[in-house]
């Protein structure tokens, strides 16, 4: 293997974590085990091997020192695929890493989430504050996530094969396609369950700790996510040149500020 192009991380065979209403959560260690630990938390339609192994974050990290503990998101790569979207409040999302956390004996831990990671880790940060040291938010929207997703015709092609419409509903879907695995009716069922109740950061109840804000300059949600920075009393905010919402997990640079953020905290 070229030096400039070092080996990525193997994936290790999950470990299983019961949520509270027994769906089992996948998740993956690597690193020593006394080392600060960093929880890797993906994004919509992702899993912890697309957005944090196969972009290189674990293998840097883990080289740097710090111990890795990844998690699927229910619905998502290994873990339990509930169809119910009642399953896929904030709150569930959010005991689900308590859950991984109180499993592994873990006080308090360094977080890493991108897009809907992101999302649940503002509120983890949020509700238990006491379960997270700093955050590296990426990608982080400002609302309700999947907002623009037209549920109905997400729902017709995944149970019918009925042909998408909308545009932004069709991107979706062909991102959930493209990673081996995934459910298709399962996602849909997030994304609906993501509308239920208060779902949305709320920019007057900002996470007290130290974050970095971390977006794509050809990301839509740049502005808004640079305003929940703003909005936020330890907030750093970093703009990621070139890449836009769903290539940003493998910037470089996104890698090298988090580093050194996670890295200053030692």
């Amino acid at each position: 293997m070229d030096a400039a192009f070092p080996a990525l991380t193997e994936m290790p065979e999950p470990q299983f974590v019961m949520s509270a209403e027994g769906h089992r959560i996948a998740t993956y260690t690597w690193g020593e085990p006394d080392a600060p630990t960093v929880l890797f938390v993906h994004g919509f339609a992702s899993s912890c091997r697309d957005n944090w192994v196969s972009t290189g974050w674990v293998r840097d990290l883990t080289r740097a020192g710090f111990r890795v503990l990844g998690v699927d998101q229910r619905g998502h790569g290994a873990s339990d695929k509930p169809h119910e979207p009642e399953a896929y409040g904030m709150e569930a999302l959010t005991s689900d890493l308590v859950a991984v956390l109180d499993t592994y004996l873990l006080d308090s831990v360094l977080y890493a989430g991108y897009s809907l990671g992101a999302r649940v880790g503002w509120q983890l940060a949020v509700n238990a504050p006491e379960h997270v040291e700093r955050a590296v938010l990426g990608g982080i929207p400002d609302g309700r996530p999947l907002a623009r997703l037209q549920i109905e015709q997400a729902r017709a092609y995944a149970e019918h094969g009925t042909p998408v419409e909308d545009q932004v509903t069709r991107n979706y879907v062909t991102l959930a396609e493209r990673v081996p695995g995934n459910d298709l009716r399962a996602l849909v069922a997030l994304a609906e369950g993501m509308r239920l109740g208060d779902a949305d950061p709320d920019p007057a109840r900002p996470p007290q700790q130290r974050v970095l804000f971390a977006t794509g300059t050809e990301d839509a949600i740049l502005e808004r996510s640079r305003a929940l920075a703003a909005a936020t009393p330890h907030g750093d905010f970093t703009e990621l040149p070139g890449r836009h919402h769903f290539n940003a997990p493998g910037s470089r640079d996104f890698r090298r500020v988090a580093l050194e953020f996670f890295g200053s905290s030692r």
